[in-house]
């Protein structure tokens, strides 16, 4: 019997929702299982890493700034990225557990895009923090506050929350009467809504919608910062001065290729050509699981500020294991 006539479905007065959909992922590769065991490490890195960054911008007062707020909030946003993704998917396929019910496959679905879509927006965010700097100097304490960045951050999540939360909302809309067989590693939006039997013209235009502002609008405003950022760099009569003001946007300029490179690239190869099935999901995995592994990295040997308050933290320690052990001492010879 296959993976079609094992689902069943329910039925109410307008659609027809299946009770399980069926996540095939790749299809007739050798030794696919060593794949999976790599996203293993990836996860326990990113979560190693970014668990690392957060604990150090929270320990660390002078982190206590704007800009790193916005690094925290990255942080943030790829761990609970990765966490929605990766976990579920490695029980999927080294367990071969590739039954998932409707409802469980919906919020997958919402979660493992909303926190990418954050992490887009983050990026915006940084970007402007970068433009202020550099272009407003003199301005910079008193135009980037905790306030504006919180209330940026917190702008950034709750329409996120409403685009994502629609386009997905609108999957609830749709019959499902043929096949559940999920062409993905995971429930992804397109794969999903193509197997409906009914109308999937709104959910088409809502793909695209979501496509265009989560990141086709930000990789643009990024892109028009460092316009700006670049003609005020020329006017800078100083190499010196150029240079170090060049290195400031170094680690952002990296995280934004990291992250967009390659999801906009998958994105183009598989609307302008016939990519193989293996091979996207090949890109997409990665692409969803690569950025947060290397951001924090990124940062941390990146950034003087965060290897200094790593430092910081290391002499405060074996401060505080000698003065205990010196009290120990004291104890013991009276």
């Amino acid at each position: 019997m296959g993976p079609e006539e094992k689902a069943a479905v329910i039925f109410n007065t307008t659609f027809v929702h299946p009770v399980k959909f069926y996540i095939s992922g790749f299809s007739n590769i050798p030794h696919v299982k060593y794949f999976y065991v790599f996203l293993c490490f990836v996860y326990i890195i990113t979560v190693l890493g970014n668990g690392f960054l957060i604990s150090v911008i929270y320990l660390v007062k002078t982190l206590h700034t704007p800009k790193y707020m916005i690094v925290f909030n990255l942080a943030l946003t790829d761990l609970c990225g990765s966490t929605a993704l990766i976990p579920k998917l490695l029980d999927t396929f080294l367990f071969d557990r590739r039954y998932i019910f409707y409802e469980a496959c919906i919020s997958y679905m919402f979660f493992v895009l909303f926190f990418g879509s954050v992490q887009s927006w983050t990026l915006v965010t940084m970007s402007y923090d970068r433009f202020i700097a550099i272009c407003f100097p003199l301005r910079y304490h008193s135009i980037v506050t905790k306030p504006a960045i919180a209330a940026m951050l917190f702008s950034v999540w709750v329409f996120v929350l409403s685009v994502i939360g629609c386009m997905v909302g609108l999957i609830d809309r749709l019959s499902f009467c043929s096949s559940l067989v999920v062409k993905s590693f995971y429930c992804d939006h397109g794969p999903i809504f193509r197997l409906a039997c009914n109308d999937t013209s709104l959910n088409y235009i809502m793909g695209y919608v979501a496509f265009i502002v989560i990141l086709c609008i930000p990789l643009v405003l990024i892109a028009l910062t460092y316009v700006c950022i670049s003609i005020e760099l020329s006017r800078i009569a100083s190499g010196e001065e150029r240079l170090k003001a060049m290195k400031t946007c170094t680690c952002h300029l990296i995280l934004v290729a990291v992250f967009f490179l390659p999801i906009v690239g998958t994105n183009i190869a598989t609307v302008s050509s016939q990519i193989h099935p293996n091979a996207r999901i090949i890109n997409s995995t990665l692409t969803h699981t690569i950025p947060a592994l290397l951001n924090p990295i990124i940062y941390s040997l990146k950034t003087e500020e965060v290897l200094n308050s790593i430092r910081k933290l290391c002499n405060i320690n074996k401060i505080s294991n000698k003065t205990s052990k010196n009290v120990n001492t004291l104890s013991l010879l009276y």
